[in-house]
């Protein structure tokens, strides 16, 4: 039975861009399909969708509930402005710290399912969106350091992540009111994970990780960044450029992501579905 759409790999460890289908016109069996091909390559690469608002969020509610059905991710304010970088800003700032590699909501609860993202205005400068595939970095570990790896946990905290590029909440302006900006408990999660669906084994690792458990604060910030160091590299990377339309879904569970700078004197907005982790599975570890 042919496909109800084309995949083409990408140069990398994970990931595909699918073409010859619309989104909202996606049936049942296509859906089960394209499910599968997102098990498989983890990232897929959507072009010319221009998915509408509640297009994109019914299209994210096919992979489950979702954590928030839409949030713009943009250097522009809600009426349309600019926002200016020297100002640093609390939006600013949360912008320039997703520049850094990391998994959503891992400093909350239950870590997050997955994404789907889908671009309105693009910069002509920078902009892009990286992947890195934190399975394959996994699988190329050497044995002693698998082994190393398996018996560790990490600490996952927005507010330390924030902190370490100057965001002092106390100082906040107020206007990002995310999840996480707070100086208290932190969810603890180990550094290898199960993929619930795949079984695979994978690092979770990124920029809101810290304090290992059995290191002080140097050892355990030097180990964590010589992992993703290691990790995050070719060919277990993939930074997306972005043209207008363009939609992508990524599994949270196994991918670590980050923005790269832009041109701020220039718009980027994007839109940010994200789909829930089910507690089962994500929920982080007791103490």
């Amino acid at each position: 039975m042919p496909r109800a759409f084309d995949i083409t790999p990408l140069d990398a460890t994970f990931g595909a861009v699918v073409t010859g289908v619309k989104l909202v016109d996606l049936d049942d069996a296509g859906w089960r399909e394209l499910h599968s091909a997102w098990l498989d390559y983890a990232l897929l690469v959507f072009p010319d969708q221009h998915l509408k608002r509640d297009q994109q969020i019914a299209f994210a509610k096919r992979f489950g509930p979702l954590e928030f059905e839409m949030v713009a991710i943009s250097n522009v304010r809600a009426d349309g402005t600019l926002r200016v970088e020297k100002d640093n800003d609390d939006v600013m700032k949360i912008l320039k710290g997703n520049m850094g590699w990391h998994a959503d909501s891992t400093y909350m609860p239950v870590q997050a399912k997955g994404a789907v993202f889908c671009a309105e205005v693009v910069p002509t400068i920078g902009g892009h969106t990286g992947f890195a595939d934190m399975r394959a970095a996994y699988d190329a570990l050497d044995d002693v350091r698998k082994e190393q790896v398996e018996r560790l946990q990490a600490r996952h905290s927005l507010h330390y992540s924030q902190s370490r590029l100057g965001h002092e909440t106390k100082k906040s302006d107020g206007e990002y009111h995310g999840y996480g900006l707070h100086d208290g408990p932190v969810p603890l999660r180990p550094l290898v994970k199960t993929h619930p669906e795949t079984g695979r084994k994978s690092l979770l690792i990124g920029r809101h990780a810290h304090a290992i458990p059995g290191m002080d604060g140097a050892q355990s910030e030097a180990f964590l960044q010589e992992l993703i160091d290691f990790a995050c590299q070719r060919p277990r990377i993939y930074h997306h450029a972005w043209a207008p339309g363009d939609a992508v879904l990524w599994d949270n569970r196994c991918l670590l992501h980050q923005a790269t700078p832009w041109d701020m004197t220039q718009k980027r907005i994007m839109w940010h579905s994200r789909i829930a982790g089910d507690p089962a599975s994500e929920a982080a570890l007791p103490g």
